[in-house]
């Protein structure tokens, strides 16, 4: 069976999410589909220019809704006409409606994959698609932390003077300000990071706003964030195509909390497999709740 994934917005995001699944061969077909049809065709173009570059052939299709219908999977990558806000929230109004301007017409051909989420405010716009769309909500996710996370193995393997790929643990909450660092979940190869030997003391709280911190950073920088966000969802793709069963920091529903919300959850061919019933230190529990509290406010606003 051919494996093919809907894009859905062709700018910075979605273009690099495409860049992702082609240069690693991770699919057969895209679909990359926009309301500026000259910017779906140019990215298409351009993508079709790497065919001789790359190890396998990906069949690019540009603003066809109907080629939907074989997708196994359809990435969210619609964004604000605006970028630089001061919080994801702010984008709220004008991506949820997009949403629900594109969802139908993505059901409408008879697509019944998969659909994970990129467009801000993630978690909440990923339970607007779930809405709109009728999937169960095991098949509807968001990449939630997932960025968030590897960017806390960076800044952790950064201060430790480690690879980042030796540290494990999450980012969990909100993909945004009520976001935190579940450091009881955080090691390096295995010890704790709180008892990890080194010759100056961590500092958990500045390592927190450092990772909260890092997208603003690259945006005030650039404008905007796609690289590490491409690689992310391009992982989140592959584990479904694969049916990988993988675990993954992502927006996954909680049923007890009645929102989207990052969490660690094993991602497989029919989306969210199973979220992992995580362990957490009371005060992150509080911290866990509280930025539940954040969505579950921002989703009832709509």
């Amino acid at each position: 069976m051919k494996r093919t994934v809907g894009i859905i917005g062709a700018g910075h995001v979605g273009a690099d999410t495409a860049f992702s699944l082609v240069t690693q061969g991770l699919c057969d077909q895209i679909v990359l589909i926009d309301h500026n049809e000259a910017k779906a065709r140019s990215q298409g173009l351009e993508l079709r220019d790497m065919a001789s570059l790359v190890a396998s052939r990906v069949h690019i299709v540009v603003n066809d809704y109907a080629a939907l219908q074989q997708a196994q999977v359809v990435v969210m990558a619609v964004g604000p006409t605006t970028l630089l806000r001061e919080d994801r929230m702010e984008e709220l109004l004008e991506t949820s409606a997009t949403v629900r301007r594109v969802v139908p017409q993505i059901m409408a051909g008879g697509f019944d994959g998969v659909i994970i989420n990129i467009t801000n405010p993630c978690d909440v716009i990923t339970a607007v698609i779930q809405r709109e769309s009728g999937l169960p909500a095991s098949r509807v996710f968001g990449t939630g932390t997932s960025l968030d996370t590897a960017r806390m193995k960076r800044v952790v393997g950064e201060f430790f003077g480690v690879d980042p790929k030796s540290v494990s643990g999450y980012v969990m909450g909100e993909h945004g300000e009520s976001q935190f660092v579940a450091w009881s979940t955080v090691r390096i190869g295995g010890c704790l990071v709180s008892a990890w030997e080194s010759d100056k003391r961590p500092d958990l709280a500045a390592m927190k706003n450092q990772v909260r911190a890092g997208g603003w950073e690259i945006l005030l920088g650039k404008g905007w964030t796609s690289f590490g966000i491409g690689t992310a969802t391009a992982r989140l793709v592959d584990a479904v195509l694969s049916d990988a069963r993988t675990v993954f920091p992502v927006s996954a529903w909680d049923r007890r909390e009645a929102v989207y919300i990052g969490q660690p959850a094993i991602v497989g061919a029919e989306g969210i497999v199973r979220v992992l019933p995580v362990t957490l230190a009371p005060e992150e529990r509080l911290a866990y709740a509280a930025s539940a509290g954040v969505i579950g406010r921002a989703l009832s606003s709509l």
